[in-house]
């Protein structure tokens, strides 16, 4: 019994904010495993997982940006036209002006900071709400890509195309599998262990009470056994495919911005902001500055999303970006964030978006139409929170009380039993 109670401690509610994530983990396995019994295997065939992780990885990079615009307490709803306003000139640079590529794909983020430049401004100097200034975003920029494009679609050239469709090389000697990939999951293995190391000597040197070591060893052999059937499953699809180029850009930015947000002062002050804005800004903390920085950088990850999309379709077109605020705000509060500001992950919101990417697939290779899918993912975004939040008023186990409670400074469920001094909240200090 007390091994039970280890396991769960540990892998649901322990001292690590990496272990509260794995609840959510659990429910990405659940519908893998639901959808491979009912597809009759074709959910991880290598071909089909391929194909999911290019069709959704600009949503996914586009939740990377949307966690920490919720987490500052504010909301974009302009991200899909701002992702085609931004593809459709870079499109037309370089079929208009002959823009080289590597040139084009920085044009695009140079679109992208202007664009964030002038919403930050709005919200951050001028006090305007970040609804109504991405509100009205949306219609601008969706506006301006239709204008632009005269409502047409504008090809790109083959180089442009590996941002999107492209995949690690065939390189070394003939094993079967893509070389590339089996080492970029054995990198992964061996960064999962060396973070467990790293977190196992850090308790040590704190005097803490250690996770247990079988309960380690568990953890890391759940971990390592999903990278490496993850990894053998892309390295085995047919010659000249492999893990996409884009999912490599993706994994780039889900480490920087976890970095980011987990381990400096900047990514500390998002979360302070969003927490308690006024008690942040009487600890020192750039409200304005934080607020803007916030809008630019989701709006850079828009344009960077709307390029490998344009990339992957080899054109752009004036329907580019319908709905992904959508797909990516669902992405962010199915990963663990509260609608209130201050809480979530970058990790959590990955694996929301892949929850909704892997339910989306698997109702389409089941047959199931267009408009029945976007009934049934409504309704899972629906009641994934709000049983969620039910269990937690319950004092029941939750996927996002587990979660979040990392970023509360006791420990506890209950919000509202944060240090008090005179019956008051006691003043939070913020690093930097």
């Amino acid at each position: 019994m007390s091994r039970i109670k280890d396991l769960q401690k540990n892998l649901f509610g322990g001292t690590t904010s990496n272990a509260r994530q794995f609840g959510m983990i659990f429910t990405l396995v659940a519908i893998v495993v639901l959808f491979q019994i009912l597809t009759d295997g074709l959910t991880l065939r290598s071909d089909n997982l391929i194909a999911l992780f290019q069709q959704n990885s600009y949503i996914l990079i586009l939740a990377v940006g949307m966690l920490m615009v919720i987490v500052a307490g504010h909301i974009d709803l302009s991200v899909g036209s701002v992702a085609a306003f931004a593809g459709i000139l870079v499109a037309k640079s370089m079929a208009d002006w002959s823009l080289p590529w590597p040139a084009a794909i920085a044009f695009g983020l140079l679109i992208g900071a202007i664009i964030g430049a002038w919403q930050g401004f709005w919200v951050a100097y001028v006090g305007v709400p970040a609804f109504i200034v991405t509100l009205a975003g949306m219609m601008l920029f969706r506006g301006g890509n239709q204008y632009i494009g005269n409502a047409a679609t504008i090809p790109v050239p083959e180089g442009f195309r590996v941002i999107g469709a492209g995949f690690l090389p065939e390189v070394g000697p003939s094993t079967g599998y893509n070389n590339l990939t089996l080492l970029l999951g054995l990198a992964a293995c061996a960064a999962v262990v060396w973070r467990e190391l790293q977190a196992r000597r850090t308790r040590h040197e704190m005097n803490a009470d250690p996770t247990p070591m079988w309960v380690s060893i568990v953890r890391l052999a759940v971990m390592i056994a999903v990278i490496v059937f993850a990894s053998l499953r892309f390295a085995s699809g047919r010659v000249g495919t492999s893990f996409p180029v884009s999912g490599i850009i993706l994994v780039a930015l889900v480490l920087a911005y976890s970095f980011y947000t987990r381990n400096t002062a900047g990514g500390r002050h998002i979360y302070a902001v969003g927490g308690n804005s006024r008690a942040a800004e009487l600890s020192g903390v750039k409200l304005k500055r934080v607020n803007f920085f916030v809008m630019m950088n989701m709006s850079v990850l828009a344009a960077l999303a709307g390029m490998i999309f344009v990339a992957r379709s080899a054109a752009s077109g004036p329907q580019d970006g319908n709905g992904w605020e959508l797909d990516a705000i669902a992405a962010v509060f199915i990963g663990g964030a509260a609608v209130a500001g201050g809480i979530g992950t970058i990790s959590g919101s990955i694996v929301g978006g892949l929850v909704m990417a892997v339910l989306n697939n698997g109702l389409q290779l089941m047959g199931v139409g267009t408009d029945r899918v976007q009934i049934i993912k409504g309704m899972v975004l629906l009641l994934a929170v709000a049983i969620d939040v039910y269990n937690k008023s319950q004092g029941r186990f939750s996927v996002i009380g587990s979660i979040t409670r990392s970023f509360r400074r006791d420990g506890s469920d209950d919000p509202t039993s944060a240090p008090k001094v005179d019956g008051k909240p006691a003043p939070v200090k913020v690093a930097g």
